[in-house]
């Protein structure tokens, strides 16, 4: 699989935000008005679960509903994490 693809559906499962820049020009070709908005694009479910079936080869229609409930809530708190700016690396590992 195509790295690139990835890293694109992984930025579409975990939600991504653009900035955009609007530039208005005056007659002469001179710039008049210059706009820059950013735009946050959310979390998608659909991307989320493409990502897990390639990227981690994990089939999550054989999961059980509980185990499918332990690893929402595992992602959840990942999410979570990222947001927050704890890197996996950082997490202490349970012994």
């Amino acid at each position: 699989m195509d790295d690139k693809l990835l890293h694109s559906l992984y930025k579409k499962a975990v939600g991504y935000t653009v900035t955009e820049k609007t530039l208005e020009y005056s007659p002469e070709g001179d710039v008049v008005k210059k706009k820059v908005t950013s735009k946050h694009y959310p979390p998608d479910i659909a991307a989320l679960k493409a990502y897990l079936e390639l990227a981690e080869g994990a089939s999550l229609e054989c999961m059980s509903d509980e185990e499918l409930a332990r690893e929402k809530t595992r992602l959840l708190k990942v999410l979570e994490e990222m947001e927050n700016g704890i890197d996996e690396t950082q997490r202490e590992s349970p012994m």
